[in-house]
């Protein structure tokens, strides 16, 4: 007698291939991810100076730490919910528990180290990496030479490119600046409008950018290479173009680049500086041969136009206890946030009035690269003197008159005191 033949479970195939074509979902969507990644740019953590490998090495034996107590914690949910699921009839049950003194030592104790720890490294990090403080070293067991002289860069943030002054070579230039490899750096930063960020991610941390005020950044780059630097603070329109390329070379080719420089035969004086400041998108690298004396103090002092004070004399004023008879004269001169509207050009922010752009308006800021190449008035927007009618982008039934006047506007009666 033969023995019957059991059929195939009805099941087993579809479970198989579904199970196949799970696995292969997964795959495709891991190779997916691994490419999208794959173009992410990982400058900050694989930087090129040696500040900044010690702030990524802070950062790293930060989270280390942290992971510490983190991955415990994930791992024993998991395996807490599962050894005490409801079907576990062989796991202990105790109602009555609530207290352990053991347990209770772990779960201070840990967290309370990890904690003295963390406090130490930052504590000892903020003082060590202190963008105020000169080099002491250009890399991990190299001191700063005795006889290496620290490079000295002044760097103007404008709207919205940037400018970089070389007070020991007399040269300048626009969107690009150059420096040698293992060579300490003394950055003066300040601003000719608005708050921004000066932010080299392979070299150091972003150091803020503030009008009348000057920040200081030491750093070293120790790898040659073409690197971007950006502004990281939004400061208008322009943001998002406001780059510029760094160019660690060797002593070679840095001492080839600003003899580069000084053959461009352009001059930086405060004429060429008022017009370089005005609101301009994308612009090229450009190169100035000569400076003029006294120009980053009088761009720092906020005096860079004729007729203004410079923000040091205002100090002294005010130390002498001020000067009662020509206070009014005395604000006249100190009037730096209306420079532009009194030229012609457009102030940073500016609406209707001071701009001819009525709120919700089509028209977009002087010196912006137009969004929509359809309202491109010749390349680059002008400046407006009366308001445009809103390209139908506003609610319907909205006003359309004039925003509200804002400081940059000149006041209608003579100064109070």
């Amino acid at each position: 007698m033969q023995t019957p033949m059991h059929p195939a479970h009805p099941i087993a195939c579809p479970r198989w291939s579904y199970a196949l074509k799970s696995r292969s979902l997964r795959i495709l969507a891991l190779l997916a991810t691994a490419g999208l990644l794959a173009g992410c740019n990982m400058t900050v953590m694989f930087p090129s100076g040696d500040v900044a490998v010690q702030q990524r090495n802070l950062v790293v034996a930060s989270v280390a730490l942290m992971l510490l107590v983190v991955l415990p914690v994930i791992a024993l949910t998991f395996i807490f919910a599962w050894r005490y699921r409801a079907s576990n009839t062989d796991a202990p049950y105790d109602p009555e528990f609530h207290h352990s003194t053991q347990l209770e030592v772990v779960i201070w104790t840990v967290p309370l180290l990890i904690i003295i720890a963390l406090g130490a490294m930052t504590w000892i990090g903020t003082h060590t990496l202190d963008p105020y403080r000169p080099l002491t070293r250009i890399g991990p067991n190299k001191p700063v030479p005795p006889d290496v002289k620290p490079l000295t860069v002044e760097v103007v943030a404008l709207d919205w490119k940037w400018l970089f002054i070389y007070p020991d070579y007399g040269i300048a230039s626009v969107n690009e600046m150059a420096a040698p490899v293992d060579v300490p750096i003394s950055f003066k930063i300040t601003s000719s409008s608005v708050w921004n960020t000066f932010f080299v991610p392979a070299m150091a941390g972003m150091i803020y950018a503030m009008p009348a005020m000057e920040t200081k950044l030491h750093a070293v780059m120790n790898e040659e290479g073409n690197f971007t630097g950006q502004s990281a603070h939004y400061s208008g329109s322009g943001f998002s173009r406001m780059n510029f390329g760094f160019r660690s070379l060797s002593q070679q080719g840095f001492d080839e680049w600003i003899a580069k420089a000084r053959s461009a035969g352009a001059s930086l004086d405060r004429d060429v500086f008022l017009k370089l400041e005005k609101p301009s998108e994308e612009e090229p690298v450009r190169y100035f041969a000569s400076v003029e004396n006294g120009l980053y103090e009088a761009i720092l002092g906020l005096c860079v136009a004729p007729g203004q004070m410079c923000v040091s004399e205002m100090h002294h004023i005010d130390r002498m206890g001020g000067t009662a008879e020509g206070s009014e004269e005395n604000r006249k001169r100190l009037d730096y946030d209306n420079r532009r509207l009194e030229r012609g050009d457009e102030p940073s922010g500016a609406t209707f009035p001071a701009s001819g752009r009525p709120p919700q308006g089509s028209v977009q800021p002087q010196g912006m690269m137009p969004r929509d190449q359809n309202m491109s008035r010749g390349g680059v927007n002008a400046p407006e003197t009366q308001p445009d009618q809103g390209q139908g982008n506003a609610l319907p039934g909205a006003d359309r008159g004039p925003a509200p006047a804002q400081l940059n506007s000149q006041p209608t009666d003579g100064h109070k005191h």
